[in-house]
């Protein structure tokens, strides 16, 4: 069979185009007016600037200072140990109570020992009765000497006799003061003012005494008020404040007029003020660290030994700074900037070094002027660049007013 033959196409006349031409310039200007109005309405909906309230810098006069963290330790520290042995008879305070000094804390049993202060004043009275024979007969030897009745050894002999006599006098003496001495010992009380720890030993035991390293511990007492507070700083520190000022009021050696301030664990101003009591004469080699002290009064007992605590040194003489609540600061990567509207109401970021943190003000070192308007609330709701609806803070209501006299916030006039 043959195959069917294709059949050409047939050419499109120009009159096909004019005719769908002709519709389509029709739509066109009601396309564009659409369009149009499209974009109007936009423009309409298009939301106000992000209102935001400002505020100046505060000026206010500051310390730089330095915080480290460290331990109280007490002034003074006892360990109460018998100088006799014996058994223990009575415990005469509660543990952990405040004490004294002077105040009887132990008794060990007396009996031994009064026993040992007769047996010893016995002797004493012995030996006197001695010492006044050998007087006598010394006395006697002195005329019959000189009579020739006695030779001269014998006299010698009886002198002596005298000398001895003396000695075993002076010796009962002091057996008589150590039996006193161990009598008293037997009433162990509080050498100093402070509170005392928990009763190593009930009564009943064997305490062994004396003065050697085998002696049993009985008890401990700190002392209260004042009280240590011992922490650590690195050299570099150490070095700054040496370069403070002269080398006659540093740190170091003007330790006693340098004031530091202090806040515990659960406090969250530095209320507790103390002065530096001492700085070591070396740095320790391991950590490259060397220790300072400071001293606080403690009349309400408040500080305990062994508690932590943070501590602020001052590193600057008092000087002027600007400062800024700390929630108008913001953070790109590395940089901190604060967003400061100028005379068109525009948001212009600020690239700022910050300092120290004063309650919830936030020390500034550079980057802002005085006369600066900070954004201090609604940082969030802008950019940098953007147009904003700047008003003012409210001012603070002042002490023995109520807050809802304060004058309402009014806008920023730009000019």
């Amino acid at each position: 069979m043959n195959a069917p033959r294709p059949t050409a196409a047939r050419p499109v006349s120009p009159k096909f185009f004019r005719y769908l031409a002709g519709p389509a310039l029709l739509l066109l200007p009601l396309l564009l007016a659409g369009c149009g109005q499209g974009q109007q309405q936009q423009q309409a909906k298009a939301p106000p600037p992000p209102a935001v309230t400002v505020a100046k810098p505060v000026q206010k006069t500051v310390t730089d200072y330095d915080e480290y963290v460290g331990r109280f330790a007490a002034v003074n520290s006892v360990e109460v140990r018998a100088r006799v042995s014996g058994y223990l008879e009575a415990v005469d305070f509660k543990d952990g109570q405040m004490v004294k000094k002077g105040d009887l804390l132990f008794t060990i049993d007396k009996r031994t020992f009064k026993n040992a202060l007769d047996q010893a004043q016995a002797t004493l009275t012995q030996a006197k009765s001695n010492l006044a024979y050998a007087n006598a007969n010394l006395q006697r030897g002195q005329s019959l000497v000189k009579e020739s009745t006695i030779t001269q050894q014998i006299f010698e002999q009886r002198v002596q006799a005298e000398r001895n006599a003396q000695a075993s006098v002076n010796s009962a003496e002091a057996e008589v003061r150590q039996a006193k001495l161990n009598l008293e010992f037997t009433e162990l009380r509080a050498p100093i003012d402070g509170r005392i720890g928990a009763r190593q030993v009930s009564p009943g035991n064997l305490v062994t005494g004396g003065t050697s390293g085998n002696t049993t511990l009985l008890a401990t007492i700190v002392s209260t008020d004042p009280v240590y507070f011992e922490f650590t700083f690195d050299e570099a520190s150490y070095l700054r404040y040496k370069r403070m000022g002269s080398a006659s009021d540093d740190i170091a050696s003007q330790r006693d007029s340098v004031p530091v301030s202090l806040k515990l664990m659960d406090e969250k101003t530095f209320d507790h003020e103390g002065r530096m009591d001492f700085v070591n004469n070396v740095i320790d080699k391991g950590t490259g660290t060397i220790l300072g002290r400071a001293v606080f009064k403690n009349t309400h007992n408040l500080f305990t030994p062994g508690m932590f605590a943070r501590v602020r040194v001052p590193t600057s003489a008092p000087h002027e700074a600007l400062l800024v609540p700390d929630t108008a600061i913001g953070s790109q990567q590395t940089q901190k900037y604060v967003l400061v509207v100028n005379d068109k109401d525009v948001a212009t970021p600020r690239t700022v070094t910050l300092g120290q943190l004063e309650g919830k003000l936030r020390v500034i070192d550079s980057g802002l002027k005085p006369d600066d308007k900070v954004i201090v609330n609604g940082l969030a709701r802008v950019r940098p660049g953007q147009k904003v609806t700047p008003k003012w803070q409210a001012p603070a209501p002042t002490k023995g007013t109520p807050a809802a006299s304060a004058k309402p916030a009014t806008p920023v006039k730009s000019n």
